[in-house]
């Protein structure tokens, strides 16, 4: 029995099905109305999900789960809001053999009209739709429920300067004071805050979704713009010391190290409706039956992206747990996106990706392209042993054939999390032998074989001033770690900059559409040892070759927010202000 509680025969039993994986579609975009169904419906829509070490209070994690796509700012009368009869829920695992969640946080929402005989959501100090909350936890699987706040305050949309600044009309105070008001706090130490908040994610939409025809920073010719560049969503966001989420109540002090894997946890977020709605013909709507799941979220951009379109409400209909994501595994073996990184197929197709080239000779013999053996033919090879890929460790699920290339450094990642295991160490120390331990640097396996956000919660945050932060995430750790001095003279775990960052977790920072498609152009497979193409062992002084710098130099459009995150929780920027419309910027 290993740590997590499941058996290797176990293990390998469930992932028997990865020995048939195919082909995979993999783009990228934010989870804005991603399926069919949750499309006409957005008030239950996840967006997206966020776990990080609070970088102002790294005894705590903030969790955070957006919903509400494309909220423009000046959406009135009825502004938007979180729905009542919809239940949001924030769900977290600790232990991979555990049945499903091992904390579940639930919110409800109700709203009241303070002033029907107005047309207007503020007027003469008083709201319409002016919504609160209930928030519950469940500490068994969701059987039971105990309320840990009652009566929780939801701040109104940010109308105007009338509506909500002014004395005699609005509310008479600043939306930050009302956002601020807005946090509760639990018995056992939480902070909660639900409300509206600028979309913190940033992309180009209308490039991503064109083919891949993303429009990296530089372009003057049809410059890149931020998608979601001033819209707002709604927020659900948690901040929870530790001790709450650790599986034993252990505090980061009391960590082995910082890559212990006993602080690992898994994240995600969903939303259910009741299954019967009746729409009478005096305008009212009732609502019945068992409650439904309609919507749901953990890595980012999986199925508005990686699932085709004919499974996206079945996606959104599951959960991670009891190996239902099996189903959907053969979409993660072969990165459709990666036949626009290869000039075999359509690289010539898509130029925005021209700096994107999958190692199709790596060390002179591995080729990862789609349907390539990539270290497949090194299946119960003895030179595997005590690595993850032997046979008797992980084997089965990593080197399933000769035509998943990607199931050895994709797949994982998004079902199972990277575990401290050779070759998921950094080249560091490798003596040009990818399969030898190297440098550690990161460890959040959680095999619970389903999607989810998986966060170490050990590892220290980097704080967001640091010359060395970089929103790049772990990959821009690991560019540190095999260059910088200060790391790359030693294979000892040390902490580098940004080994919190995704997909170690999820900071509001970290460029995951940039991550995700160096990582599919084989960036990860480059940081373990599995050099490009035009490096050659022996000869090449150095593998930071011009193609692993062509992979890291590429952007895939907006680098950043279009607001400036706060220094406190809940760290999303103020929503945007309806009545102060500007002209949406580019970047």
């Amino acid at each position: 029995m290993n740590r997590t509680g499941l058996s290797l025969k176990k293990w390998l039993q469930c992932f028997a099905f990865f020995a048939s994986l195919s082909v995979v579609n993999f783009g990228y975009a934010s989870s804005h109305r991603e399926a069919p169904l949750i499309s006409n419906d957005p008030l239950a829509d996840n967006t997206d999900v966020y776990a990080f070490r609070s970088p102002d209070d790294p005894n705590t994690i903030t969790l955070i789960a957006n919903y509400i796509p494309f909220e423009s700012p000046e959406g009135g009368p009825n502004y938007y809001t979180f729905g009542s009869r919809i239940r949001y829920e924030i769900h977290i695992k600790n232990r991979a053999n555990t049945a499903g969640d091992d904390i579940t946080y639930r919110f409800t929402f109700s709203s009241t009209n303070e002033d029907p005989s107005t047309f207007f959501n503020i007027r003469l100090g008083k709201q319409n739709l002016k919504t609160t909350y209930i928030c519950e936890k469940s500490m068994d699987g969701g059987k039971t429920f105990r309320t840990i706040v009652m009566n929780g305050i939801v701040p109104p949309a940010n109308i105007g300067p009338r509506s909500i600044d002014d004395k005699t009309l609005g509310l008479n105070s600043s939306y930050d004071a009302l956002a601020a008001q807005a946090i509760a706090t639990t018995a056992a130490g939480e902070k909660v805050f639900c409300g509206p908040v600028d979309d913190p994610f940033f992309v180009d939409l209308a490039g991503a979704f064109d083919v891949g025809g993303f429009r990296p920073e530089g372009n003057t010719t049809n410059p890149t713009i931020d998608g979601l560049n001033r819209y707002n969503v709604h927020t659900i966001a948690i901040k929870v010391p530790i001790s709450l989420l650790q599986k034993d109540g252990k505090n980061a002090s009391q960590a082995a190290n910082i890559l212990d894997p006993d602080f690992v946890i898994g994240v995600w977020a969903s939303a259910s409706r009741q299954r019967i709605q009746t729409i009478f013909a005096g305008g009212d709507m009732g609502m019945d039956g068992e409650y439904v799941q309609v919507s749901r979220l953990g890595m980012p951009l999986v199925n508005e992206v990686i699932i085709p379109v004919g499974l996206k409400d079945k996606w959104n209909a599951t959960t991670p747990y009891a190996g239902q994501d099996l189903q959907f595994a053969s979409y993660f073996s072969n990165p459709e996106l990666a036949l626009y990184m290869d000039d075999s197929q359509f690289g010539g197709a898509v130029p925005s990706l021209n700096a994107l080239r999958i190692q199709a000779k790596s060390l002179g013999s591995f080729d990862f392209r789609n349907g390539k053996p990539g270290l497949g033919g090194l299946k119960g090879n003895v030179a595997l042993a005590g690595t993850a890929l032997a046979e008797a460790a992980f084997g089965g699920v990593l080197l399933p054939d000769m035509k998943s290339p990607r199931a050895v450094d994709i797949l994982p990642i998004f079902y199972t999390g990277v575990p401290n295991l050779a070759p998921y160490q950094l080249a560091t120390g490798k003596g040009g032998n990818p399969l030898a331990g190297g440098k550690p640097f990161i460890n959040n396996f959680l095999p619970t074989l389903g999607d989810m956000l998986r966060l170490n919660m050990a590892v220290p945050p980097t704080p967001r001033n640091d010359p060395k932060f970089s929103t790049i995430g772990l990959l821009g750790a690991a560019v540190l770690g095999l260059t910088d001095p200060i790391y790359a003279g030693t294979k000892d775990l040390q902490f580098i900059p940004n080994m919190d960052g995704f997909p170690n977790g999820r900071r509001l920072e970290d460029d995951v559409t940039t991550i995700e498609l160096q990582a599919v152009g084989g960036v990860v497979l480059a940081a373990i040892g599995l050099w490009y193409d035009d490096f050659t062992p022996n000869v090449t002084a150095s593998p930071v070759t011009p193609q692993l710098g062509s992979v890291l130099g590429f952007t895939s459009g907006p680098t950043k927010n279009d607001a400036a995150f706060k220094t406190s929780f809940p760290y999303m920027a103020t929503p945007w202000r309806g009545f102060d419309y500007v002209e949406k910027a580019r970047f």
